[in-house]
């Protein structure tokens, strides 16, 4: 590992003007490409107190042996130079977007003599043009066939075309209709060449105009009782509007741009990205990257500008580009855009209509990518195996930790404070084994106290099962830990991990309670959310995981399954303070005369102010229940006013009875996969 100050420039060598910095390695490999406004400010950030950089930035300064820049000109030569500089070098620091898969293209080869329509995947040629990229490519396909009846342009590869030229008979789709058959030249080049540009005008989003020629034709034909090619045309027509329908229209005022989105966590980001052309969505691909390096969104779009359009000029480069933050500074990226269009190219966030809307879909495809990436990485038995041993290396335990117990703190402001256990075996899930705990020690939020509280809770269950199992008596003997009915008892198995969400003073609590227990077999550590920091007991500094390790991305989805349940759990029990009613303590009252009460009356307001021959005009409520309910009421405290959150509102007499809906109250989905009420048991 390198002092960074070993090789840290002289003051005043540093030129105080816009470049692009690379920091290379002990074996002059490059593994960061920067670029800055003024490098002399930039690459000071680097060469502070290691105590006040960034985790990640930290790592790389420290594998660094030395640093080196080139000036340019201005800040969108920088932008250029640094996307160069990157795709050479591939640099190991820096953020590399790769392709979920590879997205493959419908493809017009105008560079050749007789232009081929065809699918395309990889780089891309100069002088063919490209459309899409789809999502499949029987999608491609599908769009090709249909338009082949309007445009018969040549589909066959470059032997099949010879072969035909030779033996002076075409393939079968010159015989169908469906190729005009240049092979054998019943069009000329020229012509040929003519309908392949009117294929791609088609493609480009250009559809309007011709429709509407080729009905003017149907109808001169249909005048001059030429049927045969009225009902031609009228077919050709219907076939454009079929691969018309197969990308629908999502923006109105037939706008070109492309949208971009990010969905991210800590450690990862997934960008997607929607291609409108002609107001239709024409494409949609997405990639997925590890964070290496300490960047934030806005730095994420300008590299995902830098993938997208690095090697793309003219028309792939769209009048509009959409995303949701602007790069800093905006004013160079968009200058690189316009310079790569050779127009002016806008680059904004949509605000609102139907812009912003179709951005939210983007976003939530992102999402989905994010989501499904996550779920194929956890899913692999190698990777999870990686993560076991990283895990049980970092925090130097004796065997790798098959089962992982993880313990979060959820409250609202003090109130409701509530706890969850979530439970990880073999590096996955298990959702039968999830618990929940009511803090009931004290009143108000100390959340070192609940963890105190709430390990002691849960190991001092599993002491008095050992006990119970005779376990401490005949330590050869397997334990029974099954009850009577044959599953497993409650907190009969002890993980080999327990982790908690925070720091020191929750590590620290967590470990006292299993020392109080007299508990030494049980390993414990924190995962401090803001910087992904590893704490162990009696530890000043943390443990620092790599930044590709899967032993910190196991953990992160251990520590975010046991803050999502844990808040599940917090919003649940608030829903149901919002929802008590005075009528609960009614004696014999069921839910179904409750609900003709509210139904008949209103409110409980009005229920409390109703005599008692009012509430027995309710069906099926006779006298003497009327009597109770009133003498409920009566004795019960009227419920403070409700108010909306929302606007301030206090909602004191509602027509239907029911609370107003917030934030996490009854009405807010439940996130998917939650445990349900068997599973995640209250303790």
């Amino acid at each position: 590992m390198a002092d960074p100050s070993s090789y840290r420039p002289r003051p005043g060598e540093i030129p105080d003007s816009p470049g692009v910095y690379k920091f290379r390695d002990e074996h002059r490999r490059v593994i960061y490409v920067g670029k800055a406004k003024s490098l002399r400010q930039r690459l000071a950030n680097y060469f502070q107190d290691l105590a006040g950089l960034h985790p990640r930035t930290r790592t790389m300064v420290t594998t660094a042996a030395s640093v080196e820049w080139t000036v340019v000109s201005t800040e969108v030569e920088a932008l250029q130079l640094e996307y160069s500089w990157i795709k050479e070098y591939d640099p190991r620091f820096n953020v590399k977007y790769r392709d979920d898969k590879s997205y493959p293209y419908l493809a017009v080869t105008m560079n050749e003599e007789y232009p081929r329509v065809q699918v395309m995947r990889g780089h891309k040629k100069k002088g063919v043009r490209y459309f899409g990229p789809y999502g499949h490519a029987w999608a491609i396909r599908d769009t090709v066939d249909l338009l082949l009846r309007v445009f018969p342009v040549r589909t066959c590869s470059a032997g099949v075309f010879k072969n035909a030229a030779r033996t002076g008979r075409p393939c079968l789709l010159g015989y169908i209709g469906k190729c005009s058959a240049p092979c054998v030249g019943r069009v000329s080049e020229e012509e040929h060449r003519e309908l392949a540009e009117e294929f791609s005008d088609f493609m480009a989003g250009r559809t309007g105009t011709y429709i509407r020629r080729l009905e003017q034709r149907m109808t001169e034909a249909a005048e001059e009782m030429e049927y045969e090619r009225a009902a031609r045309l009228r077919d050709d027509i219907e076939a454009l509007r079929k691969a018309m329908e197969k990308s629908a229209v999502v923006l109105a005022d037939a706008t070109d741009a492309d949208l971009i989105a990010l969905a991210e966590d800590e450690l990862e980001a997934a960008v997607q990205i929607f291609h409108v052309r002609g107001g239709r969505v024409r494409g949609q691909r997405g990639w997925v990257t590890d964070k290496v390096e300490d960047v934030t969104t806005a730095a994420l779009v300008e590299h995902a500008l830098q993938q997208l359009y690095g090697e793309e000029t003219g028309d792939s480069v769209p009048k509009e580009v959409l995303v949701p933050a602007l790069p800093d500074p905006v004013e160079p990226v968009q200058q690189w855009l316009t310079d790569r269009r050779g127009a002016n190219v806008s680059l904004r966030i949509p605000q609102r209509g139907d812009k912003k809307s179709l951005m939210e879909t983007v976003a939530r495809n992102a999402q989905q990518s994010l989501v499904l990436h996550k779920t194929k990485r956890a899913s692999d038995l190698t990777t999870r195996s990686r993560a076991l041993e990283e895990i049980s290396e970092a925090l130097d335990l004796d065997s790798a930790p098959l089962r992982i117990e993880c313990y979060d703190i959820s409250h609202l402001q003090g109130d409701d404070v509530v706890a969850s256990m979530v439970v990880f075996e073999d590096g996955l899930s298990r959702k039968s084994e999830y618990r929940r705990f009511q803090i009931k020690g004290f009143e108000g939020q100390d959340d070192v106290r609940s963890m105190h509280e709430v390990i002691t809770r849960r190991f001092r269950r599993y002491l008095a099962e050992k006990e119970k199992t005779g376990e401490w008596a005949d330590g050869d003997e397997l334990a029974d830990l099954k009850d009577d009915e044959g599953r497993p008892k409650r907190f009969a198995y002890p993980p080999q991990l327990v982790v908690v969400d925070g720091g020191q003073p929750q590590v620290a609590a967590a470990k006292k309670a299993l020392d109080e227990l007299g508990i030494d077999d049980i390993a414990v550590c924190g995962l401090a959310k803001r910087l992904e920091e590893v704490w162990l007991p009696g530890e000043d500094d943390p443990v620092v995981l790599p930044r590709s390790s899967e032993g910190l991305y196991l953990l992160q989805r251990v520590r975010d399954e046991a803050h999502r349940f844990a808040i599940t759990y917090q919003r649940a029990k608030r829903a149901k303070r919002f929802r008590a009613s005075p009528l609960d303590d009614v004696p014999g009252l069921g839910e179904t005369r409750k609900q003709a009460l509210i139904k008949h009356f209103g409110s409980v307001k009005k229920l409390r102010s109703a005599t008692i021959d009012q509430i027995c005009e309710v069906p099926g409520i006779g006298r003497k229940t009327a009597e109770t309910i009133a003498v409920a009421l009566a004795q019960a405290a009227p419920a403070a006013p409700a108010v909306n959150t929302a606007t301030g509102e206090i909602m004191d007499d509602m027509e239907d009875g029911t609370p107003p809906t917030t934030a996490g109250a009854p009405g807010e989905p439940v996130p998917a996969g939650a445990p349900d009420e068997r599973r995640g048991q209250e303790t």
